[in-house]
């Protein structure tokens, strides 16, 4: 019983996974086939990038608090910004 319950809770956080890894090999100027080919040193000012960092924190954090910190990042995100590295 505890196992489907736990199973159910981490449902969500499990499909925005699935789906940044998704975006990440079709769509994403850093991850995907394409852009390899494109941006050999990458093309994101920070490290991890976006979508890296936002799978992390949601394995660390969970759905709500890593969705959350994903967002803020992105948000960080911008042609003002200096990049950098980010820890989750």
């Amino acid at each position: 019983m505890k196992q489907i319950f736990r199973s159910i809770w981490h449902l969500p956080r499990s499909l925005f996974v699935g789906l940044l890894w998704l975006y990440q090999k079709t769509l994403s100027p850093d991850h995907s086939f394409w852009a390899k080919a494109v941006h050999t040193r990458g093309f994101c000012k920070f490290h991890p990038t976006c979508s890296e960092y936002t799978k992390q924190v949601l394995r660390k954090y969970g759905f709500f608090r890593g969705t959350f910190k994903g967002v803020c990042r992105v948000g960080r995100c911008n042609p003002w910004s200096d990049g950098g590295i980010d820890k989750p």
